[in-house]
């Protein structure tokens, strides 16, 4: 049986932490009703923002609704242990995909990179609002994942503007650098402890067009970088957000959007 996604964002947290409260609260005497009024406002504000931003948002395609499905029925936690931890929480999903596809068209991107493929929602949702011509080009570093991608962007009208490279993202990036390519749009959406790098390339290496925009996923960590103590991925995001505030070359706002998406571009 697969297990339910768990909630991996900051509102998700959030609404799942009220109903805790709400669940221990139960038939506990003497909570003044204001405050059971007011835990149940908050519920009802944490709990429904997501379902009503998925509601407002234009519908997925049929492709992507099927690529949606396909990646939340596969057990994860079957994989060889040896292998990139995965999990279908790793999924941009429907308003984030929305959002890139979006930001593709408003910017009339031509060429797209994405650092961090998955199962290919954010790839295949941009690749959908590419002009005729138009080109992504997608680094995957495991290779079964990449292969499940493939096989999803072939039942997809839009599927052959997208190409996969299989392999370590900074090795990919090098050699696209090396070639001249640039890129009007950014996705990054891989290992955190890699993202500055990964700026650092895109930025120092030419790989970012002049007029270039890059998106960069999970910028919030499930709330790591300022409740408590965060772990790994959340220092490295702490750490990363840091390092773009400080930098005077670029201009950036982090959007609350999901688990956090921060857009960057040159300073003018």
């Amino acid at each position: 049986m697969i297990a339910p996604a768990r909630p991996v964002t900051p509102v998700g947290i959030l609404a799942a932490t009220l109903e805790r409260v709400a669940a221990g609260l139960e038939g506990v005497a003497g909570v003044p009703d204001g405050v059971r009024d007011d835990l149940d406002r908050a519920r009802a504000l944490a709990g429904g923002l997501n379902p009503y931003l998925e509601q407002c948002t234009t519908p997925e395609s049929p492709a992507l609704a099927r690529l949606a499905a396909a990646t939340r029925e596969r057990d994860w936690s079957a994989r060889d242990a040896s292998a990139v931890f995965l999990e279908q929480e790793m999924l941009s999903g429907h308003v984030e995909g929305q959002t890139l596809k979006m930001l593709v068209a408003a910017t009339r991107a031509r060429r797209v990179l994405e650092v961090g493929l998955f199962t290919g929602y954010s790839a295949l949702a941009m690749a959908e609002a590419l002009p005729e011509g138009g080109r992504l080009v997608a680094c995957e570093l495991d290779a079964e994942v990449a292969a499940a991608a493939c096989r999803s962007f072939a039942d997809s009208p839009a599927g052959g503007r997208i190409t996969v490279e299989v392999g370590p993202a900074a090795g990919t990036l090098a050699a696209l650098a090396e070639a001249g390519e640039q890129f009007d749009l950014v996705f990054v959406d891989a290992d955190k402890a890699g993202y500055a790098g990964y700026l650092a390339t895109l930025l120092d290496g030419g790989l970012l067009a002049p007029h270039g925009l890059v998106c960069v996923d999970n910028t919030l960590l499930q709330g790591e970088p300022w409740t408590g103590a965060p772990g790994e991925n959340g220092a490295a995001i702490a750490a990363f957000n840091e390092t773009v505030a400080a930098d005077p070359r670029v201009e950036q706002v982090l959007l609350p959007l999901r688990d956090g998406l921060t857009l960057i571009r040159r300073a003018a």
